[in-house]
């Protein structure tokens, strides 16, 4: 590659033009290198970018250039953003599920619940939350479900690895 700017800021050029998340290998096609030193880009820019007003968010191979969300109350503020549509108790508790079991299907959601979610599961798919990530291989192949880079972003997450541990609990051990 003979360009005259560097790999890494050649990637914080893409990424800051594309609108949604860009796979590693999207990006190497595009600068037509190897996935490996796309990762090694990137981990330099993440580096760069520390401390900054925008940072890289991933989510498997999957990376976005986002503000901080340190920043977010000034800019939704800035944008005149009405304050954020509140998730009920029940949606907090299906999401939290999801989160940390992913990919789920509904029966194993509602098995964690002991009740119906079908109704929190449209609002949390809505809300862009979640999102059907593909299908068991069991019968009736139930759509399974996982969170979004929306997830990440609403709840100021880099990536899952994030998410703090979950205490070891009898009840949840036992289901």
């Amino acid at each position: 590659m003979n360009d005259p700017l560097e790999l890494t800021a050649l990637v914080e050029s893409l990424l800051f033009v594309a609108d949604e998340p860009v796979s590693t290998a999207r990006l190497a096609a595009a600068l037509e290198i190897s996935q490996t030193e796309v990762e090694q880009a990137l981990e330099a820019l993440d580096s760069l970018l520390e401390g900054r007003g925008v940072c890289l968010e991933r989510m498997g191979t999957h990376v976005q250039l986002v503000t901080a969300p340190q920043a977010a109350p000034h800019i939704e503020r800035f944008l005149g953003l009405a304050e954020q549509r509140r998730l009920s108790p029940a949606a907090l508790e299906t999401l939290a599920i999801v989160a940390y079991r992913q990919p789920i299907s509904r029966p194993e959601v509602e098995a964690f619940r002991g009740v119906n979610s079908d109704s929190v599961l449209r609002t949390l798919l809505s809300a862009g939350l979640i999102e059907e990530v593909g299908r068991a291989q069991t019968v009736g192949r139930p759509i399974l479900y996982g969170t979004t880079f929306t997830f990440l972003q609403h709840f100021g997450l880099s990536r899952l690895d994030d998410l703090p541990p979950l205490e070891a609990d009898a009840s949840l051990e036992a289901v």
